[in-house]
């Protein structure tokens, strides 16, 4: 009698599966009805919540409204004219025929040229099967035909208004990050892989982060970006050694212990984003901004923005201005002896920096010597996909919200930003946590990312239509205090930082806005974007920066400027020097007027929700 060797396909008797493969069929049945029973759970949690909070501005439902109307109106536009809608789809189905046709080559064992190839730096398809397997390979190719011919149409449809057009596009690349093949578990290589390597404990996994999620998240899902459970503000975050030194209703004031044994006379008051917390300038030690720039012999006060509740919802820009900057110049002043200060805003921290020194021009008020702003817009014209969220109808609706409870939860907001970047801030952690079963890595930023403020609603409604939907304070037309505010006005030495690659201030948007100011201005464009950009460390010798230019469009000025490899912050550093005044011995947090409350980083940035 032969013997027969059985190999991990074969079968027992009468084609019964060996142990091996009944164990495995076991486990993959198991774990198909642990994943049934857990998504019907969670699918019927998310529905609930969707029915309760589905109604109100940046939710689902919004959404769906917005891009059904925007996107309407590019369809009308094609379907009016029948020839061109013919012509347009008829490419369409050239590139389809081309790529089945290559397809059935590259199956005959022809060797040949794809279509269409992923952008560089597409990190969707950079699995090598999605160019090794033929067919992940028609998948990856079949959708990127098909939503750059998207792209193209609506792009290039006649007859509509450029805000209709832009909106369009946004709500279009949300669609299209959506439904990439990447996405779905039976044409992403790597999730197909992880399924039949582990029996789809990596869908059961992935159902209960979803879950966990879900429960852990507010009004919107809230999709894990990073392992919360790695840092700590206080612990690895926001260490840089200083001392409460001053508190208001509004904010916190740190002052950073020196590390130098002699500091520039001039100190620095550096105002940060109160829709986010402060400490993505004091990041993990290596990543500090305040480190940095104490260890260059500034005297470095902090602007820490208290978390508002709805106690503070009539909080306007104006007391933000007041109760905000003004005072924590106020304090800086008392504490270190020093008449004048230099002052660093960013993003809509700067906004209220350039506001509050146009105030101060209009009052006569010079303890301001000069100013840096960091990706901060004060020309809101090029203000980017953020305008797609702003008209009446939108504005009235989240007025109405944010009435109810005085104040916009920072879940809100940040469900915003995610969708102006969903590729990267989006998709990738719904493929990674969910699909793979994987938990996110630790990233100090997204930490950060994931730890929003909230917004009062006088001073969010403000904001939003004063500087997003009217523009006023560009054509001079803004008043605070009684005061009109007039850029023109600020003839102090200004430092304007704006990124690449931005987003949420877009490099534009800021450089427009550096024309309006009346002295000097340093224009320095970093590479990268909104977050990496500003905070890239000499050390970690990443991205590069421009400077130099001098042309009254920034293309122009793009092809007069010198690229430097490296941080822009050593630039910064040295142009600051100059308006900072003598070297003067190191001053003890103790010896001020204003005496040490806390310890940094201070209690208002522990508040979460």
């Amino acid at each position: 009698m032969q013997e027969h060797n059985k190999g991990a396909g074969d079968t027992g008797p009468q084609g019964a599966p060996d142990g091996t493969q009944a164990t495995q069929i076991d486990a993959l049945a198991r774990n198909m009805v642990r994943l049934f029973d857990q998504g019907t759970k969670v699918f019927s949690t998310l529905a609930e919540r969707s029915r309760a909070n589905g109604q109100g501005p940046y939710s689902m439902a919004s959404d769906v409204n917005e891009a059904a109307k925007s996107l309407g109106e590019i369809a009308r536009h094609w379907v009016s004219d029948p020839s061109k809608l013919a012509a347009a789809q008829g490419e369409l189905l050239r590139n389809y025929a081309d790529l089945w046709g290559r397809s059935f080559r590259r199956f005959l064992g022809e060797d040949v040229e794809p279509v269409v190839e992923p952008e560089p730096g597409d990190n969707r398809f950079k699995d090598p099967d999605w160019s090794n397997s033929q067919f992940f390979d028609f998948w990856k190719q079949a959708y990127l035909i098909t939503a750059r011919w998207a792209e193209d149409v609506t792009r290039h449809t006649e007859g509509v208004d450029d805000k209709t057009r832009k909106k369009a596009l946004f709500y279009l690349n949300q669609m299209l990050a959506a439904f990439s093949p990447s996405n779905f578990p039976l044409t992403n290589p790597e999730v197909v892989r992880a399924t039949l390597a582990t029996n789809a404990e990596n869908l059961v996994q992935g159902m209960a982060h979803f879950a966990q999620d879900l429960e852990q998240s507010k009004d919107l899902l809230s999709i894990s970006q990073t392992d919360l459970s790695a840092f700590e503000v206080g612990r690895n975050l926001a260490v840089t050694p200083g001392k409460v030194v001053f508190q208001n209703d509004l904010i916190q004031l740190i002052q950073y212990a020196p590390t130098t044994a002699e500091v520039y006379e001039r100190p620095l008051v550096i105002v940060p984003p109160w829709i986010n917390k402060y400490y993505i300038l004091d990041l993990v030690p290596e990543k500090s901004f305040v480190k940095w720039a104490v260890d260059q012999g500034f005297t470095v006060f902090m602007v820490s923005w208290v978390n508002p509740d709805a106690k503070l919802a009539q909080k306007t820009f104006e007391d933000y201005m007041r109760e905000g900057i003004l005072a924590a110049i106020g304090a800086v002043t008392r504490q270190t002896g020093s008449r004048t200060v230099n002052a660093l805003g960013y993003c809509v921290g700067g906004t209220l920096l350039a506001s509050t020194l146009a105030y101060m021009a209009a009052k006569g008020d010079d303890r301001v010597s000069s100013a840096s702003f960091l990706a901060a817009q004060v020309d809101f014209s090029e203000a980017g996909d953020l305008l797609v969220f702003i008209d009446d109808a939108q504005l009235t609706a989240l007025e109405e919200m944010m009435a109810e409870q005085g104040y916009l939860d920072g879940s809100r907001m940040a469900a915003v930003f995610n969708m102006l970047r969903p590729r990267d801030l989006i998709w990738p952690y719904v493929v990674n946590n969910y699909l793979l079963g994987k938990k996110p890595f630790p990233f100090d930023l997204l930490f950060w990312n994931a730890d929003p403020t909230r917004l009062p609603a006088a001073n969010h409604a403000f904001y939003l239509r004063e500087f997003y939907l009217q523009n006023r304070l560009s054509k001079g037309e803004m008043e605070l205090g009684g005061v009109r505010l007039d850029l023109s006005r600020i003839t102090i030495p200004v430092y304007e930082l704006f990124t690449k690659e931005d987003h949420i201030a877009p490099a534009l948007s800021v450089f427009r806005g550096s024309k309006l100011f009346g002295g000097p201005v340093r224009c320095v464009m970093a590479g990268s974007g909104h977050i990496a950009g500003v905070v890239n460390p000499p050390a970690r010798k990443k991205y590069q920066f421009w400077a130099g230019g001098s042309a009254p469009t920034l293309k122009d000025w793009i092809a007069q400027a010198t690229e430097t490899p490296g941080s822009w912050w050593p630039d910064w550093g040295k142009w600051l020097a100059a308006y900072s005044g003598e070297k003067i011995p190191a001053r003890d947090l103790s010896d001020g007027p204003l005496k040490p409350m806390e310890d940094a980083p201070g209690s208002y940035v522990m508040s979460r929700g």
